[in-house]
């Protein structure tokens, strides 16, 4: 089974509890590191996620991912927050942050560039407007490769 379908798997598995929770699952990675295989959650909530938060949603899924088994070898669970770096990956995450500074990296070039540092100013099904030295650029939302808050630096 690929990493993409078990990750697909695994989101209908724990998305659920996870909303039930009052929290929004934000990306789930499934990774081999040092030769171990890590599956790591990153939850949020408006107001932040703390160490209670990761606990009560690992107790809550560690028992129904080993019931339903969908990865063939041992791995490691992490459940965490995204980080000040939080990944930008659906529609609603780019319009919540409507404002912010991102980094934004594309597939192909769009204005010539394919990496890209400013604010989010607009995102719809079809692009990202991003303000970029006073000047706006358009992106289109299915060039976007990668898109991350800059966080507090």
């Amino acid at each position: 089974m690929s990493k993409g379908n078990v990750v697909k798997i695994i989101e209908e598995i724990v998305a659920p509890v996870i909303f039930d929770l009052g929290l929004e699952l934000v990306d789930i990675q499934y990774v081999k590191e040092g030769g171990k295989w890590y599956l790591r959650i990153f939850i949020d909530k408006p107001d932040g996620v703390g160490l209670e938060d990761c606990q009560m949603v690992s107790e809550r899924i560690d028992p129904l991912l080993d019931e339903k088994d969908p990865i063939p070898q041992s791995y490691l669970l992490e459940v965490s927050s995204p980080g000040l770096d939080r990944p930008l990956k659906k529609l609603a995450d780019f319009e919540r942050f409507t404002g912010e500074r991102i980094k934004l990296t594309t597939f192909v070039p769009v204005e010539g560039k394919r990496k890209f540092k400013g604010k989010l100013v607009h995102a719809s099904n079809h692009s990202v407007t991003l303000e970029l030295e006073g000047q706006n650029v358009v992106i289109p939302m299915d060039s976007v490769a990668s898109a991350r808050l800059m966080g507090s630096i």
